[in-house]
């Protein structure tokens, strides 16, 4: 790809992003100041980074975007719900056009006539104002575009709005006594100053004519408009006026509060994801390394015991280094969720007109900040569950009308963060999930025996919408009812290594809870033994571990239970799970995970020492055999593989 288009698609989807935000606010205080400054300075960015490209539709509706946006900032056409609605497609449109760009580098035909479409209600809520304007209808003209790029360092060193102006004298201004230069000095707070040709370059010298003025003045003053148009009182046919707002670019997070004057420096870079992830193998080599060098340490011991102490000191040394670097290569990996969210309220506004609904989407805690895979995964099966939410989930306008509800439904995603799992959670206030119903799919489409589902608990039974092609959709529709997508939500938060639940009552509304690991880069392992041989686990499977010596087991059929916090608990095997032999010894441990939305105890030998390591996936013949999803290295260099308890339990 192109290196400027690329640079083009990152940063107006930033762009799409941070208006997005302001118009939210907006829609929420059409007055606030700051919403209307940050919208405005975002769509003005993104329409000068539009124009780079074959898109002018975009172009012109963010012209009009401007427009409206600049007359609220002056004050002279204030915003409301309709005029923010109409910002808000315009934006959503623009949006779609760039997804168009990037996939086959040009807009349709039919965007010329859509944008006059989107540009409507734009143009008609800006026109109420023309008559009423302080300035010149061309503030956002070249001449001010080109004035502000000239002057950006006069710009970038004062946080105060300013006045600019563009005097044009009359050609025959000095056979008048006009001395335009004494009129341009009289303005107070200038500045700048530059003059400029007419034409765009001067003459040369023996085509001058001394008695006709050739030339443009054009300045930035920091008094306000008034005051300077003042004093072009006598020529208002030759100059123009228009508010500049200045925009600082800065790194809002390193600069010291309080800080006024000083020019910030925009610290943050763009690095190839490829480039990143080599990197963290390197980590990953180097920890290894390191491992190996300690079990060096460890054999010196029984040949010179000072040999020994002075590895022991390297390694320490070394072990404190790499652990700063992995830290840090944790922090470059890290991205604000933000980045993966940022499409999900246009998409969320497509859907629902798509289906005539109308839905109130929120969302609360994108700030924080993810690992970048786990980040790139977590879009499409949150795309899955809100398409499902808002047409399963949220009722027909009518039917909620009828509940005692809102005709507007909600739909909200939450995130925050427990100890190394960041937690997400997708609520709607629809008509919710009937367990029974649930029960009655399944038998119905032979997922289950009708004895089988009798026994579902409730929270087994919600967990049934997980399975390949179940679907409690009578009717197919654009959207969804066709049996797939949440079994993908599931695989999807597999991959991820997290785990999913459903919570719903009938009337109320459905709520999903994710969790994923915050971080991808090392995993914490509980080092296990199991008929003779030793495996990791991951801590974030584990509910809880147990000692076999607290519990009694007892036979069930072919099965073993325990009973554990007042629930009849199904034992496992391990061993046997990985076509070993039964274990004998009593002294064993349990080690209770979440299959299937039920608590599942699996026996094993022993507990050994808990790890951060470095897993790589499986591949090859490894990747063939069930139930390991990866490997890592131990400190003597043996290879520790890693379980999946999840899926042998299943």
């Amino acid at each position: 790809m192109d290196e400027l288009l690329e640079h083009f698609l990152l940063e107006s989807r930033d762009l799409i992003a941070e208006a997005a935000d302001h118009f939210s606010a907006l829609a929420r205080n059409p007055q606030a100041t700051a919403s209307i400054d940050g919208a405005f300075r975002a769509v003005h960015t993104l329409k000068g980074s539009v124009a780079l490209f074959a898109m002018k539709p975009a172009e012109r509706v963010l012209h009009a975007a401007e427009d409206l946006l600049e007359r609220a900032r002056k004050g002279v056409s204030p915003l409301d719900s309709t005029n923010i609605a109409a910002l808000v497609v315009g934006l959503d449109q623009v949006d779609r056009w760039i997804d168009e760009f990037e996939t086959t580098g040009a807009l349709a035909d039919t965007a010329f006539a859509l944008s006059d479409t989107v540009l409507a209600p734009l143009s008609g809520t800006a026109s109420d104002a023309q008559g009423h304007d302080t300035t010149d209808s061309d503030t956002v003209a070249e001449w001010v575009e080109a004035l502000m790029v000239r002057e950006a360092i006069a710009l970038a060193s004062t946080d105060r709005p300013l006045t600019a102006f563009r005097y044009q004298p009359d050609p025959d201004c000095f056979f008048r006594g006009d001395d335009p230069l004494a009129t341009v000095q009289a303005v107070p707070d200038l500045v700048s100053v530059t003059i400029l040709p007419l034409g765009g370059a001067w003459p040369a010298a023996d085509a001058i004519e001394p008695f006709v003025c050739f030339a443009a003045v054009e300045g930035l003053s920091a008094a306000p408009l008034e005051t300077v148009r003042a004093v072009f009182r006598l020529m208002p046919d030759q100059v123009k006026f228009a508010a500049v707002h200045p925009v600082r670019h800065q790194d809002t997070k390193s600069a010291a509060p309080g800080a006024t004057g000083e020019i910030a420096v925009n610290r943050s870079f763009r690095v190839d994801p490829a480039r990143v992830d080599a990197l963290g193998d390197a980590v990953g080599d180097l920890l290894i390394a390191m491992h190996g060098f300690h079990a060096l340490a460890a054999e010196a011991e029984h040949l010179d015991a000072a040999l020994a102490a002075k590895a022991r000191a390297y390694h320490a040394n070394l072990e404190r280094v790499a652990g700063n670097l992995q830290l840090g290569l944790g922090a470059v990996r890290s991205v604000p969720l933000e980045q993966s969210l940022r499409r999900l309220p246009r998409l969320v506004r497509e859907i629902a007109q798509s289906l005539g609904k109308e839905v109130d989407f929120a969302i609360d805690g994108q700030d924080i900040e993810v690992d970048r895979q786990v980040a790139d995964g977590i879009f499409e099966p949150l795309l899955h569950l809100v398409r499902n939410a808002i047409d399963h989930g949220i009722e027909s306008q009518d039917q909620r009308r009828l509940s005692g509800k809102s005709t507007i439904g909600t739909v909200t995603l939450h995130f925050s963060r427990e100890r190394d799992l960041i937690i997400g959670e997708l609520a709607d206030d629809g008509a919710g999930i009937d367990a029974t119903v649930m029960r009655q799919v399944a038998v119905r489409r032979g997922l289950l025996t009708a004895d089988a589902a009798r026994l579902l608990s409730d929270p087994a039974a919600l967990r049934l919408i997980f399975l390949p092609g179940f679907s409690t959709a009578t009717t197919v529709t654009e959207v969804s009812g066709r049996g797939v997508g949440m079994d993908a939500v599931q695989a999807a938060v597999t991959r991820l290594r997290g785990s999913i639940t459903i919570d719903s009552e009938p009337g109320i509304g459905t709520r999903f809870r994710m969790a994923l690991p915050a971080t991808t880069l090392t995993t914490r392992l509980l080092v296990i033994e199991t008929g003779g041989d030793r495996y990791g686990i991951a801590l974030d499977q584990i509910v809880e571990t147990v000692a076999l010596s607290t519990v009694k087991l007892s036979p069930i059929g072919d099965g073993t239970v325990c009973i554990l916090r007042g629930r009849t608990v199904p034992v496992l095997d391990l061993s046997v799970l990985l076509g070993g032999a039964a274990a004998t010894r009593r002294d064993g441990k349990l080690v209770v995970i979440s299959a299937g939305g039920e608590p599942v105890a699996l026996r094993v030998d022993a507990f050994a020492e808990r790890i951060d390591r470095l897993v790589r996936p499986a591949s090859g013949m490894l990747a063939q055999i069930r139930g390991v999803i990866g490997s890592t290295l131990m400190h003597g260099g043996d290879v520790l593989l890693v379980l999946d308890l999840q899926d042998l339990a299943s």
